[in-house]
């Protein structure tokens, strides 16, 4: 590929090349060479004649190589690379163009009417636009593999070492391939190249047009491989009109492009202009910043306008996977952005960040006064769970999963405010180091929240055994939740063990409450021996409390099948014994009775059979609980 270059006006030329070369190097050339004193009364000696003969003949040294590559002198000029053509005949090319340098700065400052002053600039005129062009032609050739992680620096933020020399050194050239593929070779070889070729042209006052041409190539590089990754220039108002799907898609393609964007594309761009324009750092910043500048803002801007965008409870977890990639990423885009130019960019990034996490603890407190807010009267069928209770510890177990990003987002936000709970209902999970993550107060403190609210809605319920049977189906829910899920790890052992004690308490007080008539209907072990007629009179009392006991818990749910068991085996442990001994004491008594088997309706072996229908939500006629199915209202997540 060739390059169209503009001539450059021959009478201001010479002009911007002395007025470099002049204020260049002074120290460097006067420690090398010997200039007549001010006050010395002889024009010249013999090391001053020595000097300019060297300069002139540096000059004709130079003239051989340079016309040779003179881009208009021949058409194989044209469409022939130097340093692709002849690596040594490069390396003697960027020699000449020092010596014809260092050449033009003694006769400048000695001879400036000298003939040969005038050809050195016509020389350099046309070294500059052999450079340019190889400048041009080595990037473009190179612009699919060029790799920055090729050249022998480190990391973003420094440069390589330059002994200030324009030069090119011999190790320089000769890149081992032991260890490298070839693609990493010619990527080295070509970062080398460009390299030489910048310091040589920014040296000789040609930098504004190396920086242009770089700036152009590399730019449109960074551009494409932003557009390859994805990544898409949104505005306010098309983010606000996506629908779910559309928008999900586009926050994963970010998401997937983000790590990429930052560890591959701008940090590679960076170890590159920092390689290849280490001779100057005000250049490095210059170019990175013209390179990225644009590419980087749109690329952080992104986050920013999904925060600002309309909230709903299930985009908390988009917003704190756009935090979590942001904050993993923010110490190498500090670094990697560290110029002062390229503040905006981190100011982006940053802003994103806060705005982030903002809209996550808006949406917490969201979630929270939904569940206080919840003013649905509808009974659960049989004291099941409730439909909050299942779509809240979703929820609440969902931002467990989150949980270092949450607790960088609490942490970096304002103080909680003031919860209208006393401060006595809340019980702090303690880890077993001691410590108490923020993130473990919150989800406890929601949980907290949930339950209640529950409270409030077992009230709801006519029959107080239901409710405590509701409690307990609603708590034991909870706790498995918690037992299951990382919660278990956040809020510790000691949180889940007290509220299962809970759990248990509800249990009992729903026997206590739901099987006291049947018990009383039964002599106590203590009371004193009974008449026939009392002892029908028991059975008869008996027979009608357990088969309204047993027709309404027919209807009541225990989803958990362990608890379920586990209350069927308490019913029965204390029912069926008491149960026997008065079957057993009483039975032989009545056997003369005519129609027995109407009297003494449940043997103790039926007991067990039928305690074992109970929990299972089978509606029966004569139910005395009002109960129907709840449908969620899409207030929070199933």
């Amino acid at each position: 590929m060739t390059i169209s270059v503009t001539p450059k006006n021959n009478k201001l030329m010479p002009r911007r090349l002395m007025s470099s070369l002049f204020f260049s190097s002074s120290k460097t050339l006067s420690s090398s060479y010997s200039f007549p004193s001010s006050h010395s009364s002889t024009p010249s000696t013999p090391t001053h004649k020595f000097s300019h003969s060297m300069m002139e003949e540096n000059i004709e040294n130079a003239e051989s190589i340079i016309s040779k590559w003179d881009p208009n002198s021949s058409s194989y000029t044209k469409v022939t690379s130097l340093f692709h053509h002849n690596r040594e005949e490069a390396k003697e090319f960027l020699k000449s163009v020092k010596d014809l340098r260092q050449a033009m700065h003694f006769l400048i400052s000695e001879n400036s009417t000298s003939p040969k002053l005038t050809l050195a600039q016509n020389l350099m005129q046309i070294a500059m636009k052999r450079l340019q062009k190889e400048f041009y032609q080595i990037l473009c050739k190179n612009r699919d593999h060029l790799d920055p992680e090729s050249a022998p620096v480190q990391s973003a933020g420094g440069s390589s070492n330059s002994d200030g020399e324009d030069e090119v050194r011999a190790d320089d050239f000769e890149i081992s391939v032991e260890s490298i593929t070839e693609v990493e070779r010619l990527s080295a070889i070509s970062m080398t190249d460009l390299k030489s070729i910048a310091e040589c042209m920014i040296r000789s006052g040609y930098g504004k047009e190396c920086v242009k041409i770089y700036n152009i190539i590399r730019k449109s590089i960074v551009d494409e491989g932003l557009y390859r990754l994805g990544i898409e220039k949104f505005r306010s108002s098309q983010i606000h009109k996506m629908n779910r799907e559309d928008l999900e898609h586009v926050i994963k393609k970010w998401m997937n492009a983000i790590k990429i964007a930052v560890r591959r594309l701008f940090n590679g761009e960076r170890v590159l202009c920092d390689h290849v324009f280490s001779a100057s750092e005000t250049v490095r910043e210059l170019c990175f910043s013209e390179i990225t500048k644009d590419g980087a803002i749109n690329v952080f801007r992104f986050p920013e306008l999904i925060a600002k965008s309309k909230h709903s409870l299930d985009k908390i977890f988009q917003l704190m996977e756009l935090y979590g990639a942001i904050s993993e990423l923010w110490p190498e885009i500090e670094l990697i952005f560290d110029f002062e130019s390229t503040s905006a960019i981190k100011l982006q990034a940053l802003s994103s960040l806060l705005l982030l996490g903002d809209s996550t603890r808006t949406i917490l407190s969201e979630f929270e006064s939904t569940i206080q807010k919840d003013s649905s009267r509808n009974l659960v069928f049989g004291g099941g769970i409730h439909p909050l209770t299942q779509s809240a510890m979703t929820y609440i177990s969902s931002l467990a999963d989150y949980n270092l990003i949450l607790s960088k987002i609490i942490v970096d936000g304002p103080p909680s405010a003031t919860s209208s709970l006393p401060e006595s209902y809340f019980e702090i999970p303690t880890m077993d180091n001691g410590q108490t993550p923020s993130v473990s107060v919150l989800l406890a403190w929601l949980i907290l929240v949930l339950l209640c609210k529950l409270d409030s809605k077992a009230e709801l319920y006519k029959d107080v055994s239901l409710s405590y049977l509701f409690l307990a189906n609603n708590l034991h829910f909870i706790v498995e939740k918690v037992s299951t899920t990382n919660l278990n790890y956040l809020l510790g052992n000691d949180w889940v063990l007290k509220h299962a004690k809970k759990v248990k308490q509800y249990a009992r007080n729903y026997e206590s409450m739901a099987w006291t008539k049947v018990f009383s209907a039964l002599p106590g072990k203590t009371s004193p021996a009974i008449t026939p007629e009392m002892a029908k009179e028991c059975f008869r009392k008996f027979n009608a409390a357990f088969e309204e006991a047993y027709r309404k818990q027919t209807s009541w749910l225990v989803q958990d099948g362990k608890l379920r068991d586990e209350l069927k085996v308490s019913i029965a442990k204390k029912l069926v014994p008491v149960y026997q001994e008065f079957f057993d004491m009483y039975l032989v008594m009545l056997s003369g009775e005519k129609n027995l088997e109407l009297l003494v309706r449940f043997s103790p072996d039926d007991l067990g059979n039928y305690l074992s229908d109970l929990f299972h939500g089978t509606s029966t006629s004569g139910s005395s609980t009002s109960t129907s199915s709840l449908q969620m209202g899409g207030c929070l997540p199933r």
